[in-house]
């Protein structure tokens, strides 16, 4: 369900009646301790108590991890959870009627909510319903199969809620809207009945079939898998998609696996169920399931919410349908592995063995050391392309290199790409060491962007001397993130200053490069000023309240920005010259901008042939000689270096 933005006053009474000891005391053993409560942390292994919950100002602090806020932030930190999400769950729980921010919207999402709650009802007895089955009689051949053919133990089969939907047409339909009295509509809605093409009434989706239950991040049934155990086809049913259930946002076992996920830092994919419950039954409690579908996006955000170092380990067969399955797998999340912002890596396990054949005949430790050295993805793919070819052989070493250089120029982050330039010409070169600058001169020039290779005549190259070189500073990213942040921090917490920020960022017409500062910039717009504009500023005592209560909502920006909101030791004494601090902050923003601005006509007029295109030549010459001027100037105005304060 796609929620709407909730109503300021929803947000606000669910704050005043969400107590934040009722809330922690459901996650933490507090006990009391002056006026206070004090736990250990669960945001960090500890084994004395540093958390602290205060009943008067409704927040909770840990001197060891620095985690802190309200019930809501408690609750979407903890969950990994969104606000609208918890916001959503604790107005429930307390009885808030929620309002939306448009009118129109409210009796549809009342109406959503209501119908969710019915069919979070329908699907759990369906699933006890399905438990019960399996130890009947008739679900004899199906505890069997689970005992000798998956050799699950019984407390497997109940951690994770395996049933049995007898063969009868009716017998689900028949116990929960003849028994139970529920709507047959929410059945059908839950994707567990369909209605007859012919003659009226319903008949039951699964049958005949060992049930699987799929649930959600928090543990609550949302859909169904359903596997033959005759010849029927298909092998394994999936529920239809649902207004709880989409395949592409689900990963099966992840309620199981989150915990392992976090402790381990490191998450591992499966393609089926009994993959991922045999790897749980192990004791490898990081593994879940793709339902197999290629991972989309909102699946691997799922996962890197419960991993800092963002390692993703794809386990599929090592034979070639196995290798089809990974590269299929992948799908939407090669672009995050070529950017780097996931550590992916592959296992193929030997002899074509998916994970649970493979643990029927090793070790647990086994497949942890074959985990432990699994290759990255890039690696994967490269040793794919030379696989089963001789490099001797003038066809097969082109055609290598050829994939080999489309794979590189897809690589965006700089010192990766460099890196597996490198490790490419060591393989091109077949163990001649001397061969390998050639190789990588060659694998450069055929990754270069068009134009790059442009030599330009010595005259024009010697047309701008100069001294001083103006090549991209080494420190330039942590410098401007000081400046910048250093300047919203005095902005926050010195209120006298707000005005004189706000007059020379608009009087030099400077924006803040960084986009969590520019994001964090622009609530503080929309907090300070009604019509955004910054020579009308009203500047609101409780800005940093208000600022901290919206960025509720935006969790990843608020992880980059949290510091902001508070001073310490070493803050304090930053700010003590606060003009100071504000001009030499101001004066690095914008020795940045314009160095890049300086940067980018440089090259533009180093790519254009004088001859070619004299006007566009002369154009550029004349735009990056206005910035080195500007630049030479701020040298001069400056009366210390940021790099002073810090």
């Amino acid at each position: 369900m796609q929620i709407p933005r909730l109503h300021p006053d929803t947000i606000e009474e669910v704050k005043l009646r969400a107590d934040i000891v009722d809330v922690v005391s459901e996650y933490v053993v507090l006990r009391k301790r002056g006026k206070d409560f004090v736990g250990l942390c669960p945001f960090h292994d500890e084994k004395s108590p540093s958390f602290t919950v205060s009943q008067t100002k409704q927040m909770y602090y840990c001197f060891g991890c620095q985690a802190g806020g309200n019930a809501i932030k408690f609750v979407m930190e903890l969950g990994k959870r969104s606000f609208a999400d918890v916001v959503l769950d604790l107005a429930r729980r307390y009885q808030v009627p929620v309002q939306t921010l448009l009118p129109e919207q409210r009796q549809e999402l009342q109406r959503q909510l209501s119908l969710r709650e019915q069919l979070y009802e329908v699907l759990a007895m369906s699933a006890q319903f399905y438990q019960h089955a399996l130890r009947q009689s008739q679900g004899q051949k199906a505890i069997q199969y689970l005992q000798s053919n998956r050799q699950l133990k019984e407390e497997t089969i109940q951690q994770f809620g395996l049933g049995y939907a007898p063969a009868g047409w009716e017998t689900l339909h028949r116990y929960l809207v003849e028994d139970k009295r529920l709507p047959a509509q929410i059945l059908e809605k839950a994707g567990l009945i369909k209605p007859r093409k012919e003659g009226g009434g319903y008949y039951d989706v699964f049958r005949d079939r060992l049930m699987i239950p799929i649930r959600d991040v928090q543990g609550r049934v949302i859909a169904f898998g359903a596997r033959t155990l005759t010849d029927e086809q298909p092998k394994y049913l999936n529920s239809p998609e649902t207004e709880l259930f989409s395949k592409s946002k689900t990963l099966f076992a992840f309620d199981q696996a989150k915990a392992g996920i976090s402790q381990q830092d490191q998450a591992v994919v499966v393609e089926g169920y009994f993959d991922a419950i045999a790897l749980h039954a192990a004791g490898i409690n990081n593994a879940v399931a793709s339902l197999g579908t290629a991972l989309s996006l909102e699946q691997v955000r799922l996962i890197l919410r419960y991993t800092e170092s963002k390692q993703l380990v794809l386990n599929f067969d090592a034979d070639k349908a196995g290798t089809n399955a990974a590269e299929r797998a992948i799908g939407e999340i090669a672009e995050l592995a070529y950017k780097g912002e996931v550590q992916l890596k592959i296992l193929n396990l030997p002899d074509g063995k998916d994970a649970d054949e493979y643990l029927y005949s090793h070790t647990p430790e086994d497949y942890g050391e074959l985990l432990k050295n699994a290759p990255l993805w890039l690696h994967w793919q490269i040793q794919q392309i030379i696989q089963d070819r001789d490099l001797r052989q003038a066809t097969d070493f082109q055609q290598v290199t050829q994939q080999l250089v489309k794979l590189l120029k897809n690589i965006a982050n700089s010192d990766t790409r460099n890196y597996y330039v490198s490790y490419c010409a060591e393989i091109l070169s077949l163990g001649e060491t001397r061969l390998i600058p050639l190789r990588v001169e060659n694998l450069l020039t055929q990754i270069a962007p068009p134009g790059a290779t442009y030599t330009k005549p010595v005259s024009a190259k010697k047309a701008w001397g100069g001294s001083k070189s103006h090549s991209p500073l080494p420190t330039e990213r942590s410098l401007l993130e000081h400046a910048e942040a250093l300047l919203l921090r005095i902005y926050l917490h010195c209120p006298e200053q707000r005005q004189a920020i706000s007059d020379e960022l608009e009087e030099r017409d400077l924006q803040f490069s960084l986009s969590h500062h520019r994001f964090l910039w622009q609530q503080i717009l929309e907090i300070s000023s009604g019509d955004g504009e910054t020579k009308n500023f009203s500047f609101p005592p409780d800005l940093i309240s208000r600022l901290q209560d919206q960025f509720l909502e935006f969790g990843s920006e608020m992880g980059l920005i949290s510091h902001l909101f508070h001073v310490n030791e070493k803050n304090q004494k930053e700010i003590l010259r606060t003009p100071q601090v504000v001009q030499a902050a101001i004066a690095c923003m914008d020795l940045v901008m314009l160095e890049k601005r300086y940067r980018h006509f440089l090259a533009l007029w180093q790519q254009t042939d004088p001859e070619a295109e004299p006007e566009r030549y002369q154009s550029y010459y004349q735009a990056f000689y206005t910035e080195k001027i500007k630049l030479q100037k701020i040298d001069r105005q400056r009366l210390f270096s940021i790099t002073e304060l810090l």
